[in-house]
């Protein structure tokens, strides 16, 4: 049962590699006859021969996985048996590995069917609008050329105003920002003369404190221009 159980487990493995291939390069095969048709260069193709692998490949994956899933019920079985100790480790190690690789399997067949199904319908769904575009863009000549131009500012008006819409949210939010701190400066500096009222001699200490900065300033600013001075002269002379 093991044995056939790998077996199995291998045709599984290269099974679900080649389903995962076939919806990539479905998926691929599908954006570059987008790009062509952007284009204006190549029709739409149909898909009908990778649609008719899909579903041939999803009937053999199926039937692999409803196989493995009767020689995990036969393991199963014969771990229960009454022949068999039922405190075997080895084989219950071994009878959950098989399970959890077929539900790995299982998910995985599922997720990539899912993900062809879901990629068919939107490419289904989109070749049909690009055939009623096909179809006006022949019946209308310039018209439909003035149309595209219609459009094209359309978007590019809307593209503006969703550019403009950005740049008043973030002013509102720096306007916001810088109101927020205007009223933390306010409170500090009623805080502040708060404190000054209540400490008149701690008010004008700092008083002195600023005349005696200031007068040091007009005293070095002197000191400096009278060096200037002598210096420019000692170079004249």
């Amino acid at each position: 049962l093991r044995k056939q159980a790998r077996q199995l487990e291998n045709e599984l493995d290269l099974k679900l590699v080649s389903f995962s291939k076939l919806c990539t390069s479905y998926s691929g095969s599908r954006d570059g006859r987008r790009d062509r048709y952007s284009s204006d260069t190549t029709p739409l193709l149909n898909g009908s021969s990778q649609d008719r692998m899909f579903e041939t490949m999803a009937v053999e994956i199926e039937q692999l996985l409803g196989k493995l899933t009767g020689i995990n019920d036969k393991m199963a079985e014969y771990t229960n048996s009454a022949g068999v100790p039922s405190l075997n480790a080895a084989l219950m190690h071994t009878l959950q590995r098989h399970r959890d690789i077929l539900q790995d399997y299982t998910h995985e067949f599922h997720k990539t069917k899912a993900n062809f199904l879901a990629i068919r319908e939107r490419e289904n769904l989109l070749g049909s609008v690009r055939k009623d575009i096909e179809s006006y863009k022949s019946g209308s000549g310039v018209n439909n050329r003035r149309t595209e131009l219609f459009l094209k500012e359309h978007e590019h008006l809307r593209n503006s105003d969703r550019l403009i819409e950005e740049t008043i949210s973030i002013a509102m939010a720096t306007k916001e920002n810088m109101t927020s701190q205007r009223g933390m400066l306010k409170s500090i500096q009623s805080k502040m003369n708060t404190l000054a009222n209540r400490f008149p001699a701690v008010n004008n200490l700092i008083q002195r404190i600023n005349l005696r900065k200031r007068r040091d300033s007009l005293i070095l600013g002197g000191v400096i221009g009278i060096c200037t001075i002598l210096l420019l002269l000692y170079a004249f002379h």
